[in-house]
């Protein structure tokens, strides 16, 4: 049987319960009701599908991903889009940071069996937002003020059981 997995960092409870809120907004005031779904996160490797007998060589590449870094803090700053007519979405903006860049590239290494190009963000609108509600609430968002950050110090491995379940985390190992 297969299964989908995914790695990703979270932030704190109470920021994700903030980004809930977005998404809450854009659940009941613009039909999207998938945003619900999914606890705020940045993706680092996106959704894979693999057999779950093979789970212990995804447990052990997680495992091997170079971790030997200090904690590092993210900025979100305001919303952001991605205005693709069939597949529109809203989401919250991290600065820029050379550290993040980094750790994408460290979980590369270990998981390099798939492209894809790396645009850190924190969903709050997709899938179900039609391109007529997602031009309704990017007026609203593109002006909406929303800053806040956290501090980095571990990656997550999430697995599909009905909702994603974190599986296993790797702490950051400080680097003396």
């Amino acid at each position: 049987m297969k299964k989908m997995y995914f790695i990703a960092i979270y932030p704190p409870e109470e920021i994700i319960e903030e980004i809930r809120t977005f998404k809450k907004d854009l659940a009941f005031s613009y039909g999207n009701s998938k945003a619900l779904k999914n606890e705020a996160h940045i993706t680092l490797f996106p959704p894979f599908s693999r057999e779950l007998e093979l789970e212990e060589d995804i447990h052990i590449a997680f495992q091997k991903i170079d971790t030997n870094l200090l904690p590092f803090e993210i900025e979100l700053n305001g919303f952001r889009s991605f205005p693709n007519p069939q597949n529109p979405v809203i989401f919250v903006h991290p600065e820029d940071n050379t550290h993040l860049t980094d750790l994408y590239n460290r979980v590369k290494q270990q998981f390099n069996f798939s492209k894809y190009s790396f645009t850190p963000h924190v969903t709050v609108g997709y899938r179900d937002l039609t391109w007529e509600n997602y031009l309704k609430a990017w007026e609203k968002y593109e002006h909406t003020e929303y800053k806040t950050k956290f501090l980095v110090s571990k990656i997550l491995l999430l697995r599909h059981d009905g909702k994603w379940v974190r599986i296993a985390e790797k702490a950051f190992t400080e680097v003396q």
